[in-house]
């Protein structure tokens, strides 16, 4: 039976062949006669062919499935007509069953995997073609789609944050905790993160604070922290925290250990702003105009050359000064011709601002204590031109009583403890203590009282004006002496000309001052960029002196009493006198009317 079925698989096969053949070759026929007739292969020829090799396709396999089921059974049969060693072949043969199907499952598996990324091959190849097929217009909000669903994420993410910020409660380091840090060097970023969360709990102090925690003890806390992060005394920390709020306090150290911007003073006598910035530039200086309030600065961000050794410079071009040294010169507002003292002059730098804007016209009196400082001073002066200032070297305190009433405007730039230029000096941070703060405090109040007697109320050229400023942010430095002036002398305080800048104080912890000490300004650096400066601006009403006439006064008072009360013991003596010889005048009477006796009638002859 196997032999007679081979042998009519040999014949279907051979009869196949012959009708590929014949199909082939009219195939052929039928292509070459397209051909001579000048077209091409039709597509039913083409729909005939396709089904023919699908046709020959399955034949194929259908004959090796069926080569492969007799073989298989043929072994079968070998195997079980054998004796124990045809068993060994059959456990075999059954394992080899067993282990076909894990082999179709993994070879399903790479299937799929193969599968599934030609998929996602294909799709990325179809992004790209509609990417490529699009607009601009949809490429743009598709972008601002993505970008919009971003923003949704981050928005979701940050509410998320703030819930559990403000929700949890933050844990004050008890002493015991404190004792174990002492021991251990903390690292500046655990501080600023407790700083943090302190300012965090006394913005919202009912519901973050700590039960059985009072408000003083983390202020306390905060200050230790702030004290040792920054590197300030403590006595320190604690008078800015006493000035300003938590936050504004934190805001002001961090500031105050930032550099300022490099800034420089064009000098009108010899240049114009315009033609310094341009020769500046070209030499790799990148700058900016200062400010809309000032015409003549120019702020510095890169230079590739020094910035104090250009030719420019040495030429006397421009003037390295601080934007905030620039506004009590501002606020003094010299005019060409008058008479003007700097009481405290060196290094020159506002003593060459008031020669610019009086035109080298009027006189100058630049004074200065000590004799090493004015010959900076002199250099400056010599660099840039000035030709109306006189140098000297006297004591401050002295020069009301020697040169009384002589000025017309006066500019006092009181020498002070630096708090507010902690950036340009950080030695103040462990050098300066508040006594150092109130022994500068009764230096400049003696200075600011005889400046006030120098100044000349009475002057014709509508003088009669001065400025006091300090480089200091302290209290006791600024508004508690200006109010200690309002008591001594007759000046008022009148508007500095200065449209920025933060009012004055007019009340700090217990203390009140007069309520004109809003017309001062105050400049800070985490406010305004610049220094910490404090400007006042007085006006000379006459030479009365509040603290002697009231001494006059009462003296004068305790003298007409005197008087009244003696006048009145003379006039109470005087009266009694009277009142004696008027009765001794009325007893007279009596006694004379007693005696004289009544004229008696003469009788005469014929009447």
């Amino acid at each position: 039976d196997d032999t007679e079925s081979e042998e009519d698989d040999d014949a279907k096969d051979s009869n196949e062949e012959s009708e590929e053949e014949s199909g082939s070759g009219s195939g052929d026929d039928d292509s070459s006669s397209d051909e001579e007739n000048g077209g091409g292969i039709t597509e039913t020829n083409k729909f005939d062919d396709a089904k023919i090799s699908t046709k020959k396709q399955t034949k194929v396999e259908s004959d090796d499935s069926e080569n492969d089921g007799e073989r298989d059974s043929s072994e079968d049969s070998e195997s079980v007509d054998e004796g124990d060693g045809g068993k060994e072949v059959v456990g075999t043969s059954l394992v080899n069953k067993e282990k076909s199907p894990a082999k179709k499952k993994e070879s399903s598996d790479d299937d799929d995997d193969d599968s599934e990324s030609l998929s996602s091959d294909d799709k990325e190849d179809e992004q790209e073609s509609d990417e490529e097929n699009m607009l601009e217009v949809e490429r743009q909000s598709r972008l601002i789609d993505a970008e919009m669903q971003e923003e949704q994420e981050e928005a979701e993410l940050e509410l998320r944050r703030t819930i559990t910020q403000q929700t949890a409660v933050f844990h004050l380091p008890t002493p015991e905790e404190l004792q174990e840090d002492e021991n251990r060097v903390v690292p500046p970023s655990e501080l600023r993160a407790r700083i943090e969360d302190i300012l965090e709990v006394l913005a919202d102090f009912k519901v973050r604070r700590e039960p059985g925690r009072s408000r003083s003890e983390y202020i306390e806390r905060l200050g230790q922290d702030m004290a040792e992060l920054f590197g300030y005394l403590q006595e320190l920390v604690d008078y800015f925290l006493s000035m300003f709020g938590p936050n504004e306090c934190f805001e002001f150290l961090e500031a105050s250990d930032k550099p300022r911007p490099l800034v420089v003073r064009v000098n009108t006598l010899k240049a114009r702003r315009k033609d310094l910035a341009a020769s500046l530039m070209k030499r790799g200086v990148r700058l900016d105009p200062l400010a809309p309030w000032s015409k003549v600065g120019l702020k510095i961000y890169e230079s590739t050359v020094p910035i104090g050794a250009t030719p420019e410079y040495l030429a006397g071009h421009y003037m390295l000064q601080s934007a905030a040294s620039m506004c009590p010169v501002m606020a003094l507002g010299p005019q060409p011709g008058d008479r003007v003292l700097d009481m405290s002059a060196a290094p020159g730098g506002k003593t060459s601002y008031i020669s610019q804007l009086m035109k080298n016209k009027g006189v100058v009196i630049a004074n200065d204590l000590k004799a090493e400082r004015q010959k900076a001073t002199v250099a400056n002066l010599h660099r840039l031109g000035v030709r109306n200032v006189v140098t000297c070297c006297y004591d401050g305190r002295k020069i009301g009583g020697q040169l009384r009433n002589s000025f017309d405007r006066i500019l006092l730039d009181a020498p002070c403890s630096g708090l507010g230029v902690i950036s340009r000096d950080p030695s103040v941070k462990v050098q300066r203590t508040i006594p150092d703060v109130q022994r500068c405090a009764h230096l400049q109040k003696e200075l600011l009282l005889a400046a006030i007697d120098a100044l000349n109320h009475k002057s014709k050229k509508g003088g009669g004006y001065m400025v006091y400023s300090t480089c200091s942010v302290a209290v006791a430095e600024n508004e508690e002496v200006v109010n200690y002036l309002l008591s001594k002398r007759d000046v008022k305080l009148v508007e500095t000309g200065l449209d920025f800048g933060k009012p004055g104080f007019t009340r700090f912890e217990h203390k009140r001052f007069h309520p004109s000490l809003a017309l001062t300004r105050r400049f800070y650096p985490h406010v305004h960029n610049m220094d910490g400066f404090y400007v006042a601006k007085i006006q000379k009403l006459s030479d009365k002196r509040k603290g002697e006439e009231d001494k006059k006064t009462e003296g004068q008072e305790g003298a007409t009493n005197d008087e009244e009360m003696s006048g009145t013991v003379e006039i109470e003596k005087v009266a009694v006198v009277d009142d004696e010889k008027i009765k001794h005048d009325k007893k007279k009477k009596k006694k004379s009317n007693a005696k004289v006796s009544k004229p008696r009638r003469i009788k005469i002859n014929g009447m």
